[in-house]
């Protein structure tokens, strides 16, 4: 892999870990948000070409995915990969009634959206249609940061966490957990938290990091 962008590092022993992950997470929304439209274009079609090679999703028929937000590194275009081969898409949904949870809603072209409370465009709430978590093949899902080891870094609401957190403890129920991210997100180390559910996975448009669960 290259090495033209420089990596962050990151020390978890330091007296200041909070304002060291707020400031880690700066810089890396920075650096994502600062792609032209070009590059992050490129970057989705390399992530999608990842995405189809990878064997955790060979079997998948019910897969989670993300509207890109925040200079996100897109899973669109593998999305419409996907459905060609018959995988049905579903979005997260912030859970009305369990606070700090996600359900998850079909997603299709007929499909409306509305943001939701932190501007992140979503199907609305439908008991009729929701989808829960151990009931989903693969989540693919975006990082802020992420190390070889498994630490990573979101934005901080826990939501993931908290959805998956029987994963811990019931992993043979767990579906494929896959973060996303631009390979410059790559950083030298990250505290594995012990509320942080485990990965599967890292893929970026440069390559697929495995992590052993």
């Amino acid at each position: 892999m290259s090495d033209s962008i420089a990596h962050p590092s990151f020390l978890p022993s330091s007296a200041h870990q909070n304002t060291s992950r707020n400031q880690l997470r700066r810089q890396l929304r920075q650096q994502r948000n600062a792609l032209s439209s070009l590059q992050q274009r490129h970057a989705s079609q390399q992530l999608a070409k990842r995405l189809l090679a990878n064997p955790d999703l060979y079997r998948a028929r019910h897969l989670a995915i993300y509207c890109p937000n925040d200079g996100e590194i897109s899973p669109l275009p593998y999305m419409r990969a996907a459905r060609r081969r018959g995988i049905r898409v579903y979005l997260p949904v912030l859970h009305p009634l369990i606070p700090g949870k996600l359900v998850f809603s079909p997603y299709t072209s007929h499909t409306r959206l509305r943001p939701n409370r932190f501007g992140i465009a979503e199907p609305a709430f439908s008991a009729g249609l929701k989808r829960p978590a151990w009931a989903m093949d693969a989540i693919l899902f975006p990082l802020v940061g992420f190390d070889e080891r498994g630490g990573r870094l979101g934005m901080g609401g826990g939501f993931y966490d908290r959805t998956f957190a029987f994963s811990r403890t019931r992993p043979r129920l767990a579906p494929k957990l896959i973060g996303l991210a631009h390979d410059f997100q790559r950083v030298e180390s990250l505290p594995i938290e012990p509320w942080d559910v485990p990965l599967h996975s890292v893929v970026t448009e440069r390559g697929c990091y495995r992590v052993m669960v």
